[in-house]
């Protein structure tokens, strides 16, 4: 079972792709991990990509494609995947249904988590992280027992620029221009299933394991 996570910054894409993952035994994929794998091993392609993020700039798709395709095909991924954060353009859905396709391969699923852009700012802004081991809280849904403390660690809990309304409205201003087009795309290959992610996180993931 091969699958794409789709949906906007903040909708729970991560969460739901890491709990598919374990619930299926699959492997959770993101670019970012096979990105550090490659750049750490030395390989030509994370070389080639070290290159490039050295100079401020985007990774090239081909660069990405290739490192995704050789991921896919080690021997964990014999049964499927879930991809996470890739692809996020058009043009990389296309270069991957090529490159699948000239292995005979495609995507079985792509799952949409739709939540509406007011309830991603609300959620995002009331994100906490703590600045010594990386916990995340919410001061609404998941809140410290001390405000501003870890539980874990008695870290300080900081709100991340990330995070900041202003710049979740940017970067979902980026999601509506450059991959929300990628529901109609996946739609258009007959694999495309949305659930609502305004759900608790629980409904959200049955709602999943029904489509699936």
């Amino acid at each position: 079972m091969k699958i794409v996570m789709l949906g906007a910054p903040g909708a729970g894409k991560g969460t739901q792709a890491k709990k598919i993952a374990e619930r299926y035994n699959l492997p959770h994929i993101s670019t970012g991990d096979i990105f550090r794998v490659n750049i750490k091993a030395g390989t030509e392609l994370g070389r080639k990509a070290k290159s490039y993020i050295d100079q401020g700039a985007l990774v090239p798709d081909e660069v990405t494609i290739g490192m995704l395709m050789d991921r896919i095909h080690e021997e964990d991924c014999s049964n499927g995947y879930v991809l996470d954060g890739f692809p996020r353009t058009i043009p990389q859905a296309e270069s991957l249904t090529e490159a699948l396709q000239r292995e005979g391969e495609r995507i079985d699923r792509a799952i949409n988590i739709d939540v509406p852009d007011e309830h991603i700012v609300h959620r995002m802004s009331g994100r906490r992280v703590c600045t010594h081991c990386g916990a995340t809280y919410h001061i609404i849904f998941n809140p410290s027992s001390r405000e501003g403390v870890c539980d874990l660690c008695g870290g300080e809990l900081i709100l991340r620029d990330d995070d900041r309304p202003e710049t979740v409205e940017k970067r979902l201003q980026v999601y509506h221009e450059q991959t929300k087009p990628l529901i109609d795309y996946y739609a258009g290959q007959q694999v495309l299933k949305t659930v609502d992610g305004t759900q608790d996180m629980e409904q959200v993931f049955a709602d999943i394991q029904a489509v699936l």
